[in-house]
């Protein structure tokens, strides 16, 4: 014998309306205070501005106090450029702030160290249009003097401010002129005939840059 008592569909229907209906007038029929969120996303928005132009905090609170304390301003400053087969790369150097990497399901949020110099941001675009070139990825290593400060890949990111760019967060021991390397790997995508016969080998690229703690 079966166990499920059969309802009709009507039966069940009438009964949706009617949880519906409950709920809705539960509310209030009130409509959402829109002018309460939008006065907070723009404090936020300000905050994370002055913190180094990035969304931080996974759980939308903010930058922990801990992170607040090791943010050193930093004013963006160009650190190198090069054209590699018509992509303009670009090397800039910001403010060190928090930032989230996703994994999945999970977030992990990435703070600044105490010793943090700066955020390593690295933008690729078409020399000619200005227009993002997305999917690569950028291995970035720093040296002075034949020891090294920072060597890894970074991350692919994206900032409202700064726009999509590979970055991490770069410590260096203080004043002085480094050594910056740079491999470019080539975009993993489809393409568009006009980038049929480029990228399509990884690339390196090199620079000096004069660094002073502000």
């Amino acid at each position: 014998m079966s166990k499920f008592k059969h309802v009709s569909p009507a039966r069940t229907v009438a009964s949706s309306l009617a949880l519906v209906l409950i709920c809705f007038l539960a509310t209030g029929c009130q409509p959402a205070d829109k002018s309460s969120a939008s006065s907070d996303t723009s404090t936020t928005a300000g905050t994370n501005a002055m913190a180094g132009m990035a969304m931080a905090g996974g759980s939308g609170n903010g930058m922990s106090s801990g992170a607040m304390k090791n943010i050193k301003p930093v004013p963006t400053q160009m650190l190198g450029t090069a054209d590699w087969q018509g992509m303009k790369i670009t090397a800039k150097a910001m403010t060190a702030v928090p930032f989230i990497v996703y994994n999945g399901t999970k977030e992990h949020t990435v703070e600044p160290g105490p010793n943090a110099s700066f955020h390593l941001m690295i933008f690729l675009a078409d020399a000619q249009t200005n227009a993002v070139i997305p999917y690569a990825s950028v291995w970035a290593t720093i040296s002075q003097g034949g020891k090294t400060f920072f060597d890894d890949r970074l991350w692919p990111m994206i900032s409202r401010y700064m726009g999509p760019h590979y970055g991490d967060d770069v410590s260096l021991p203080g004043a002085g002129t480094y050594q910056m390397s740079l491999l470019i790997s080539p975009p993993v995508s489809a393409r568009h005939m006009e980038y049929q016969n480029v990228w399509l080998s990884p690339h390196r690229v090199d620079f000096s840059f004069h660094w002073k703690a502000t």
